[in-house]
């Protein structure tokens, strides 16, 4: 069962667990965990999703529960329009304490149209809330270095934060697409667990029919206490 984090005639947002996708897709045939589905049978009606989160990632997701609802939301949402967003991640090496990362986005290839620009400009803010090494040697260095930090997306881009924190050189640990394999498979095994540390910890939107400003935080989950664990060095 879901965890239901707020709901209303008109909206429903839910903690989305880390590994299930948002709804069925062919590119993911053997997955058999869909938050849409799983919500509708909870709720007993239909729903609309308002926006994705990657199948690794966790956290606020937020649908409509009518039609106009879901209008009126999913305008608010390609637009960006009083919506705000805030993420959790641990990233590979120590990243400035902030900054904001500006650099453009090429369309994913199910996303082309002959009509539309091929890139897209696309902004993160983000700030290094800890740092901390890992007692695993990568390459010719003799111990790992990861933060944790908090991400801001300003445009809502596919795969966004994934692809700029990549652009940065400080990847997502976990990330199986724009990461490196090795170094997740030895972190996972180092810390006892696997997956895309990326968590939708804040969403802050406006009602669709009172307009009265929302803010829906989803906890981190217990596997992220085990970057304090005595083994992993903050400092």
């Amino acid at each position: 069962m879901l965890d239901i984090l707020y709901t209303d005639d008109y909206l429903a947002i839910v903690h989305k667990p880390a590994g299930w996708l948002v709804h069925r897709t062919p590119l993911d045939k053997g997955e058999t965990r869909f938050v849409l589905q799983a919500l509708r049978d909870q709720l007993g009606r239909p729903v609309w999703p308002l926006h994705r989160l990657d199948k690794g990632t966790s956290g606020v997701l937020a649908f409509a529960l009518d039609a106009q609802a879901a209008r009126t939301m999913g305008l608010r949402f390609e637009s960006g329009e009083g919506l705000h967003k805030t993420y959790r991640a641990i990233v590979r090496g120590w990243p400035e304490d902030a900054g904001l990362i500006d650099h453009a986005l090429k369309r994913m290839p199910d996303d082309m149209r002959s009509e539309r620009e091929e890139y897209q400009a696309a902004q993160t803010r983000y700030r290094t809330l800890r740092r901390g090494e890992l007692a695993l040697s990568q390459g010719d260095f003799a111990t790992t270095r990861w933060a944790q930090v908090e991400l801001q997306p300003l445009t809502g881009r596919r795969h966004q934060l994934r692809r700029h924190m990549k652009h940065v050189a400080h990847p997502i640990m976990g990330d199986a697409t724009h990461g490196k394999g090795p170094l997740n498979r030895a972190i996972a095994e180092h810390i006892g667990f696997n997956r895309l540390w990326l968590h939708a910890l804040r969403l802050e939107l406006r009602h669709p029919v009172h307009d009265a400003v929302l803010r829906i935080e989803a906890p981190l989950a217990p596997e992220w206490e085990l970057w304090d664990a005595p083994a992993i060095a903050a400092l």
